[in-house]
């Protein structure tokens, strides 16, 4: 029978209109699919036609008027597996050419690598230059990534003949179902070195210990990553190398605790100065850079008469950079401490303060936060 016919397609069909006729065809008659013997029949007539339309010597013999298998092979033979699952799942098979087959290439892309960086707050908040050290694959200066010693070269692998593939073939009620596997010689590369660089052994690369230069934004925090692209790992074959990605870890601060980019810290005064005031100069996170400004490597902090503990005071624009701009700020919670210590003559000072404040029997205060444990008290006396 006619293969145009049997694929439904014209005598001037490209190889694709071919093969997309083919795939829909053997979705619709696999056995698998279409256990009715009647479909396992047609789908050996359309395996059979395609096979004379995607072989271009096959398809000229058959449009001669001539046997497309004069050469030898049998109705249903030298049938590709390939074929049978591109039908299926649309897609190409392993190797390196877009049909799915061919050699591997030898130089590919090489893999992305990762450092920990360990900085200080203030580095993180307002950007920071560093060296680092790091060991990753290069190029080997010896083969120039060839993998091959000097004045030779790859030879084509005789095993496969330069296809990296081998085919294998196996009987079935199909006939002779051939797939194709990854030749065991070259490695699927349809190539060998036989002499290859001493230095690299083949591979085009050699591991090496260099310094590189990374340039930290402001406003960076533990766990943001910096990119430096094409610094990574070196291909195979001297391939493209892939990316550096730097992990930030940012190091605890003595004095002040980051939240997003705002700045936290404690500042503890005395009794006398909260309960009469007074004014004081800190040291801002900048003065832990090198070169900071004296102006900006303080701040004044007014503490109001009769400031309490936990008052807290919000100082607008002293905080973190943001990565896409603006700046946090810096929240300082004021913490009175009480003396503990008392000569004889602070002693009889405070005595005399609480006198003429009428504080020598003070009464506590409770502060109403719902029903607590001497509401409820009181409401079971009361019979509620």
């Amino acid at each position: 029978m006619d293969p145009y016919e049997l694929l439904g397609v014209d005598r001037d069909a490209d190889d694709a209109a071919i093969k997309k006729a083919y795939r829909k065809l053997a979705r619709q008659y696999h056995p698998d699919v279409n256990p009715d013997p009647v479909a396992q029949e047609k789908f050996k007539e359309v395996s059979h036609a395609y096979e004379i339309l995607s072989d271009p010597q096959k398809r000229a013999a058959f449009d001669r008027g001539g046997d497309p298998f004069a050469g030898g092979f049998g109705a249903g033979q030298g049938f590709s597996f390939t074929d049978i699952m591109d039908a299926f799942f649309g897609g190409a098979g392993q190797g390196g050419a877009a049909n799915g087959r061919g050699p591997r290439p030898r130089v590919r892309r090489g893999q992305d690598a990762l450092i920990r960086l360990d900085i200080e707050l203030a580095e993180a908040a307002f950007g920071v230059t560093h060296e680092l050290k790091v060991d990753t694959a290069v190029v080997c200066d010896t083969c120039h990534g060839a993998g091959a010693a000097a004045g030779t070269q790859p030879k084509i692998c005789e095993t496969c003949r330069g296809a990296g593939e081998v085919a294998h073939v196996q009987r079935s009620f199909l006939g002779e179902i051939r797939t194709l596997r990854p030749c065991a010689a070259c490695r699927g590369f349809g190539t060998i070195i036989a002499d290859p660089c001493r230095d690299c052994g083949g591979d085009g690369r050699v591991r090496s210990r260099r310094t590189l230069t990374v340039k930290i934004p402001a406003g960076v925090d533990t766990g943001t990553r910096v990119q430096l692209a094409e610094q990574g790992e070196v291909g195979p074959g001297g391939g493209p190398a892939g990316d550096l990605y730097v992990e930030i870890n940012v190091a605890r601060h003595e004095t002040f605790t980051r939240h997003g980019n705002d700045l936290h810290c404690t500042v503890t005064i005395p009794m006398t100065a909260a309960a009469l005031g007074t004014t004081m100069s800190l040291p801002t996170l900048e003065a832990d850079l090198p070169d900071a400004d004296p102006e900006d490597s303080t701040f004044e902090l007014e503490i109001k008469p009769g400031t309490q503990s936990g008052t807290e005071q919000v100082l607008r624009e002293r905080g973190v950079p943001g990565l896409r701009g603006g700046r946090g700020s810096l929240v300082v919670t004021i913490h009175v401490e009480t003396p503990t210590r008392l000569d004889s003559a602070q002693e009889e000072l405070l005595r005399q303060l609480a006198v003429a404040r009428d504080e020598e029997q003070p009464e506590g205060h409770l502060r109403a936060s719902g029903k607590g444990v001497f509401g409820r008290f009181r409401d079971a006396f009361n019979g509620r």
